[in-house]
């Protein structure tokens, strides 16, 4: 690369992955081959429109890329419509509600401080200004379990025109069906934010929405789907509803699609078809249960009491004593990179929250089993209560590296 400067950048990048541990739930590594398309000479098309109907010439080769990515995507989730030109998860959310709704109108969600997402309506963001966002929330802390007597009277009460299933920070299971039977009570329309875990519904590790009547899925393509930072629209099987999101899509709030990044998706899909991803997706969900374990071991609280997906949330501040910005910060130090996170009815700020959120998607990818995701919860217990001896955190990020350097980053997944 000839601009040095963001050569050295990209150089320390690449060395700050190798030699430290990604436990952000919403990362992952990607091959060689997604990156090579994501870089692609697709970069230079502009497409704006849909296969066969383009307003640019040029686009034989653009219409198939992104027929094949359609039809990639459609087989994986068992749905007849797909819009893979979202270019990432909350324009994918956006483009849905501005298919669907009304200014002013209802959309009922999991509250934030619970696991749902900034999309899902926080105050700050632009869905919150243009609809009217009211939440659900669990019904046991302890447990995760949501509390659908509670969904049901909101509903009933609000008469949402959409209900949302999904989250960005919530360790259990959904029951989709309930979700269903509310919303044909109401009239809603059902959508699904599947961002987090569309690689485990893909692989059949966790269940698919579609499978219990659910109408719309969105997704990113990144995360556990090990494809680019990218989105994703799948309609069951109402053909309405899926042309209603293609115009909200282009022209409503997108310009031409990226192109380069659509071969990245479709090359990410075919790589999710193969029979070793889900051998990789039951093994995230195995690892998440290891260091579930390591944490009730030593009583550190988890919100929802543990995980049934690939993410934990974790109560420092109420086991440990330690924020979770501190948390972040000090296990930054040793090279193990998580995130802080609200708890459900945080008593401390979102900049400073008691939480920290960590999963195992990018970890398996590299290799790690049950009893290496237990020594990297150990060592993260190890570092905090640790936080104040320099002498020690140099001696555990040390066995971070070396431990890192064991699994190298894989550079195919074929």
């Amino acid at each position: 690369m000839k601009d040095k400067q963001i050569e050295r950048l990209i150089k320390a990048e690449a060395k700050r992955q190798r030699d430290g541990l990604e436990l952000i739930p919403s990362e992952n590594y990607v091959s060689k081959d997604v990156l090579e398309a994501n870089g692609s000479i697709f970069t230079n098309k502009y497409s704006e429109g849909y296969p066969g109907r383009r307003y640019y010439g040029g686009q034989e080769f653009t219409d198939q890329l992104e027929t094949l990515a359609i039809e990639r995507a459609c087989k994986l989730f068992k749905c007849k419509f797909a819009n893979v030109q979202p270019h990432s998860g909350a324009p994918a959310n956006l483009a849905v509600y501005a298919a669907l709704m009304e200014p002013g109108d209802t959309i009922l969600g999991m509250d934030l401080s619970h696991g749902g997402h900034l999309t899902h309506g926080h105050p700050m963001t632009l869905p919150s200004k243009i609809y009217n966002f009211v939440r659900y929330k669990m019904k046991d802390t302890k447990t995760g379990e949501i509390d659908y007597v509670d969904l049901r009277r909101v509903a009933q009460e609000t008469k949402p025109k959409i209900i949302l299933a999904g989250f960005s920070a919530y360790s259990r299971n959904l029951d989709y069906k309930k979700f269903v039977d509310i919303a044909r009570e109401v009239g809603a329309i059902t959508v699904a934010d599947m961002a987090h875990i569309a690689g485990l519904i893909a692989a059949g590790a966790l269940r698919n929405p579609f499978d219990d009547g659910f109408d719309i899925i969105t997704s990113t393509t990144h995360k556990t789907l090990r494809g680019p930072r990218g989105g994703i629209i799948l309609t069951r099987e109402n053909e309405e509803i899926a042309k209603k999101i293609d115009k909200s899509v282009f022209p409503g709030i997108q310009g031409g699609p990226h192109m380069h990044t659509i071969a990245a998706k479709a090359v990410a899909f075919g790589e999710v078809m193969i029979p070793k991803f889900k051998k990789y997706a039951q093994q995230i969900l195995k690892n998440a249960k290891a260091m579930e374990k390591v944490l009730h071991k030593h009583k550190i609280r988890m919100i929802g009491g543990g995980t049934d997906n690939h993410l934990i949330l974790a109560d420092v501040f109420g086991s440990m004593g330690i924020s979770g910005k501190e948390a972040q910060t000090v296990l930054d130090e040793v090279g193990i990179t998580l995130n802080m996170n609200v708890i459900a009815d945080d008593p401390r700020k979102p900049l400073d929250p008691s939480g920290i959120r960590f999963g195992t998607p990018a970890i398996t990818t590299r290799g790690f089993k049950e009893k290496d995701c237990a020594l990297v919860a150990e060592l993260m217990l190890e570092t905090l209560r640790n936080k104040d001896n320099p002498k020690k955190k140099i001696e555990i990020k040390n066995k971070i590296k070396a431990l890192a350097r064991k699994f190298p980053i894989p550079k195919s997944f074929v």
